[in-house]
């Protein structure tokens, strides 16, 4: 299972927020149909299929710039384990189970 953490910056928007250009994000991943988590400060997304990935976050990036920004900058964190299927939730589970 692929896990990769996506975090995309507009750059050139005039505004501080940057709320609308996630919204628009988030929409993008929904409508490819790939499974994510929205945190505060970037997006996990999970998937058995590297090519399923790029196309997401190659996605999310062109969606940004069409909404408006002049610049965008994005970050892309990539766990490709293929020894054993290894859900988000599950690699989170097995730490808070260390946890003591």
């Amino acid at each position: 299972m692929i896990t990769a953490e996506l975090t995309v910056i507009p750059i050139g928007t005039g505004e501080t927020s940057i709320s609308k250009y996630v919204a628009v994000a988030v929409s993008v991943l929904d409508q490819i149909g790939i499974e994510y988590k929205l945190s505060g400060m970037g997006t996990s997304i999970e998937t058995d299929d590297l090519d399923k990935l790029f196309a997401a976050v190659k996605a999310v990036h062109e969606a940004v710039f069409k909404e408006g920004a002049m610049r965008v900058a994005t970050h892309i964190k990539i766990d490709d384990r293929r020894d054993v299927e290894k859900t988000m939730a599950e690699k989170v589970a097995s730490v808070r189970e260390k946890i003591k």
